[in-house]
């Protein structure tokens, strides 16, 4: 089975009231942590690549590992490109092979993020590669993407009928409350998603798929290990998962996973190592790595996203 775009998977996962895992790669190792996971509950899957990500491994190898995890599972699998700052970009991962693209201009003016995103989208649509855009700035840290508090913004519900039908986009990132990385808010808070915005965003665009970015829960149990371990992580807290599941049932067909990734993978290492001091070859502690990923996608796609069982 070729790569695919997620035309088909929103169409399923808003019918369903269920959304995709979106999860970032790196290297080998959480490409197959991801896969195995979504083969063992015959999941579609999302696998994302950011600007930093292409940096890292080069845009070729993780084009490889992708192919080589379609052709091991089997499963209906979209090449996204994760937060693309510029046309170029966006064209490369296109010419490149990537099944679908995000273009994100949510910092720019209105007219401008119009602008971008539809040329974008004309570059894209011509080549069958479907596209996503975003409307509303989130706070955090990801990669290239650092927006403070101060900078981020809610996503205007009165916007985005007219920016969906001027820039053709296949599917909108919007903001309700997520943010980036790993401290998304402060200790003692009770962190709550704006479902007035999505309800009202739901209303008036019916029918079409809406994303979101910054979803991590940040799992307490790899911070303690991390904190146990060497690190220093105080106050890092996610998003309820409770409220990504409500959100998955309603218009919310793609929800973007990766600092929980990191997470979990950097946890086992660092207990490892602690435990094997004296241990020097990476499949050793890459191996108990890979199973920490994999355990971690399928508790989301299980537990969260509701997409386990519908590839």
């Amino acid at each position: 089975m070729p790569l695919v775009t997620t035309k088909e998977m929103f169409k399923k996962a808003y019918k369903g009231g269920y959304a995709i895992g979106a999860f970032n790669v790196n290297n080998m190792e959480i490409v197959q942590g991801i896969t195995e996971a979504a083969a063992d509950l015959n999941a579609p899957l999302i696998l994302q690549v950011s600007k930093g990500a292409r940096a890292y491994a080069n845009h070729t190898y993780l084009m490889k590992l992708v192919e080589a995890a379609v052709e091991e599972t089997g499963l209906p699998i979209a090449l996204h490109l994760d937060h693309g700052d510029s046309f170029d970009i966006c064209k490369s991962c296109i010419d490149g092979g990537f099944t679908s693209v995000m273009i994100d201009a949510s910092s720019k003016s209105f007219e401008d993020n119009i602008a971008l995103t539809r040329q974008v989208v004309e570059y894209a649509h011509d080549r069958g590669v479907v596209v996503e855009a975003e409307l509303g700035t989130l706070a955090g840290i990801e990669d290239d993407v650092n927006v403070s508090a101060e900078d981020s913004s809610y996503t205007r519900p009165e916007d985005v009928q007219e920016f969906v039908e001027r820039t053709g986009c296949d599917s909108l990132a919007i903001a309700i409350g997520t943010s980036h990385g790993a401290y998304k808010f402060k200790p003692g808070t009770k962190p709550q998603l704006r479902f007035d915005i999505l309800e009202d965003v739901e209303r008036r665009l019916p029918g079409f798929p809406i994303v979101l970015h910054g979803s991590s829960s940040v799992p307490q149990e790899f911070v303690k290990i991390i904190n146990e371990n060497g690190g220093n992580m105080p106050g890092a807290i996610g998003v309820p998962e409770d409220q990504l599941r409500r959100a998955a049932s309603m218009a919310v067909c793609k929800i973007n996973i990766d600092s929980d990734l990191r997470l979990a993978m950097t946890a086992t290492i660092r207990k490892y190592f602690n435990d094997h001091p004296d241990h020097f070859d990476p499949r050793q502690y890459l191996k108990p790595a890979r199973a920490a990923i994999k355990d971690m996608v399928a508790h989301k796609l299980v537990d969260v996203l509701g997409c386990d069982g519908k590839a």
